[in-house]
């Protein structure tokens, strides 16, 4: 009888659980709102507690949408108490904990500026620390805990002396002209005449002064162009330290150099940072040093240097015997892979540890005990977290896999981490630095998700002209037996950038359209990151040809396993790099019912000179004026193929993106609808280059909102 009854209550538990999983919805476009990230966990001293910030969409405004975050602190064996630092009305950055446990400082604006604010951690209101003209950031708490050091920026019109670089501006010298910004500050006295009829000194000062107010705008950079407008102002970063208890500061740095990731040193008498030397232009100085400050005297000197490298992130071990660095050899940028290494207190005995790992890693921190190195880095559609033997240089993986490990602290033997996954977006976790033993700590996306499809990609590989091409597919809501679904073919931009399981940036667009009835295919093609340095070099010079072939041959043979998918019913869509792969595709292949190309490059040559990426051009092609560049970039260029365009295409630009240009999606369009093709342009304004991710929350929406209604008009689906 006993048996009887526990076989009919495992009938019903089977038959309830199957009903409440037909009853569950997939993920809205709206669910964009509801989706909570967790980020930078920082373990407090005390090791019970740990801080990470809260970043959320509050809908409650009655005129939209508002990004907001807020300062948690949490007890790690009792997550459920919790105490929130900030309002939301009121965002703080660059947070740092004292070396007691006891204070907490950070960044927040006060009176138009953002300024070190100091906070104590078992109750009290912050109180503003600093009244920099220019703003503070980046506090860095003194071992003893009595001073603080932060990071103020300088414009280059403030500094004293002329930079060691020849002037900019053919024909003029330094000097030449009233430094009116200076004089406003009140720096130099006001001798200037100008006149527009006087003498060339005089006509000099009265069209420095019409420069002064920005009308018109004077360029001599070579990087004039920032990510929503022009750039033309340089600013140095330099170091301060305050002492807390007199609130006197101090500057220790100052010329035409910055200085930044400063650490100090185990016993507070000197400082370690990165920088360059001041013999250059700023737009024209790729490598750096770590440089010795010392408090004393403001003395700076090398501590480690090594010829075409860029080095930086010191950070001394908890022991005090070590430095870790991280690094980068500039002689082939794009492509070499970032360094981990450490060097002896005394800058010797260079040691890296992550050359023949061959990924571009990250945010290392050292264990407790000094004798291990946690990082991380894009591996193979994840993001894995590592551990370095620093005795012998041994790297094993931690946490890897289909997840991504996108922050993390290590103190004790506690590990405390944000991850990504395809069941949920974001949440903290806590576990054993071995990666074992895993507890859940926040539970702000289960909680909506509990009655949310979602859909589980399958991950596949294939091997094509010497290259191992991931690629994975997401099967959409509702699928049932003998019915053909139609299927976007998603594409990553970078193009070094890395799609996969553990990458957060497209959870909410993927499962928006596999619940809308979509199929989904994703490929990391040829010049993808996390597989390496020849892997990443593998659309060097070949834009289209080749990163076109991985996805398609993808798209290929995602279809020949899955008969689900409509090979008559395929839509087409990528951001940047993807964007011009979109528009390359349709040029090329004309199986696409619809195709959608966002913020994209078209034109190689004018990307050149349009785009603040424009640097993507010779690293990957080469100049223009360079013997059979001009031709090679010519044949890259999607725009050369706009007359074989027959699928209909939407296009999509944000009036601010100056990454790409948005001339460039002018240009398409115009050519398409010239010779009467079927486009659609839309334009959004105030966006950068950055929209999807974090673009006003409302037009956010509408984009995703878009590329649903545009391949609806193109596709059916089973009833």
């Amino acid at each position: 009888m006993r048996e009887r009854v526990l076989v009919c209550l495992s009938i019903l538990m089977l038959w309830t659980s199957l009903v409440w999983a037909q009853e569950k919805k997939p993920v809205q476009l709206s669910d964009l709102s509801k989706i909570v990230t967790v980020s930078d966990p920082e373990i407090i001293p005390d090791g019970k507690h740990v801080l990470f910030v809260k970043s959320f969409i509050d809908s409650t405004k009655e005129d939209g949408f508002s990004y907001k975050s807020q300062l948690i602190m949490m007890d790690i064996q009792n997550p459920q108490e919790f105490k929130i630092l900030n309002s939301p009305a009121t965002n703080l950055s660059n947070y740092a904990v004292s070396p007691d446990g006891k204070n907490l400082a950070f960044s927040r604006e006060w009176e138009g500026k953002p300024q070190i604010w100091i906070l104590p951690l078992d109750g009290g209101e912050a109180q503003v620390l600093t009244s920099e003209k220019n703003g503070a950031s980046g506090p860095v708490w003194s071992p003893d805990g009595k001073k603080i050091l932060y990071s103020i920026a300088v414009p280059l019109w403030a500094i004293e002396g002329d930079p060691s670089w020849p002037n900019p501006r053919p024909g003029r010298e330094y000097g030449d002209e009233p430094n009116y910004p200076a004089i406003k500050e009140g720096l130099v006295k006001d001798e200037s005449k100008p006149n527009m009829d006087g003498d060339v000194n005089e006509l000099r000062a009265w069209l420095a002064k019409n420069a002064s107010k920005n009308d018109p705008r004077v360029i001599d950079r070579l990087n004039f162009l920032g990510e929503r407008g022009l750039s033309t102002d340089i600013d140095f970063r330099h170091l301060v330290v305050i002492d807390l208890n007199t609130k006197k500061s101090e500057s220790l740095t100052s010329g035409y150099r910055s200085f930044g990731s400063a650490a100090w040193s185990p016993d507070g008498s000197y400082i370690l940072a990165s920088s360059v030397e001041g013999n250059g232009h700023p737009d024209d100085i790729e490598d750096s040093n770590i440089y010795k400050i010392n408090l004393s005297d403001k003395s700076v000197s090398v501590f480690l240097q090594q010829e075409n490298y860029r080095l930086g992130g010191p950070t001394f071990s908890p022991d005090g015997k070590f430095v870790l660095v991280s690094g980068q050899d500039t002689e082939d940028r794009v492509f070499n892979q970032s360094l981990i290494g450490t060097v002896k207190a005394d800058g010797s005995g260079l040691k890296w540890f992550t050359e023949e790992l061959d990924r571009r890693v990250g945010g290392a921190k050292w264990s407790d005990d000094s004798k291990s190195i946690f990082f991380s880095g894009p591996n193979e559609g994840g993001i894995t977290l590592y551990q370095a033997d620093v005795s012998n240089g041994e790297i094993s993986k931690i946490i890897t896999g289909p997840v991504g490990i996108n922050s993390f602290d290590v103190h004790g033997d506690q590990l405390v981490y944000a991850k990504t996954e395809v069941a949920n977006p974001s949440e903290m976790y806590v576990a054993s630095l071995d990666g074992k033993n895993e507890k859940v700590l926040t539970d702000y996306n289960s909680t909506w998700l509990a009655d949310r499809w979602v859909s589980v990609p399958s991950a596949h590989h294939f091997e094509q002209d010497g290259f191992g091409v991931d690629y994975w597919v997401m099967p959409p809501f509702g699928l049932k037996d003998g019915a053909k679904h139609p299927t976007v073919l998603e594409m990553h931009g970078g193009p070094t950038a890395m799609w996969g399981p553990g990458e957060s940036s497209m959870w909410h667009e993927f499962q928006v359209l596999a619940g809308r009835g979509y199929g989904v295919v994703y490929a990391n093609p040829r010049g993808s990151g996390g597989y390496g340095k020849t892997f990443q070099k593998g659309n060097y010079q070949d834009w289209g040809d080749g990163p076109a072939k991985d996805v398609l041959t993808a798209l290929d043979k995602a279809a020949a396993e899955y008969k689900w998918i409509d090979e008559e019913q395929l839509v087409l869509t990528g951001g940047s790099y993807a964007g011009y792969l979109t528009a390359w595709i349709v040029g090329h292949d004309h199986r696409f019912k619809a195709a959608l190309a966002q913020r994209g490059v078209y034109d190689l040559t004018f990307f050149m000179g349009e785009g603040n990426a424009w640097r993507l051009v010779p690293y990957y092609f080469g100049y223009p004026w360079e013997d059979g560049i001009k031709e090679l970039m010519d044949y890259n260029s999607p725009q050369s193929y706009v007359q074989n365009i027959q699928t209909p295409l939407m296009i999509f630009h944000g009036d601010n993106d100056l990454r790409t240009g948005v001339r460039q999606s002018e240009l398409l369009y115009k050519s398409l609808k010239i010779m009467g093709k079927p486009v659609e342009y839309i334009r959004y304004p105030n966006e950068g280059h950055e929209l999807s991710r974090s673009g006003a929350v409302h037009r956010r929406l509408d984009r995703i909102g878009r590329i649903v209604e545009f391949f609806e008009r193109y596709v059916t689906h089973p009833n």
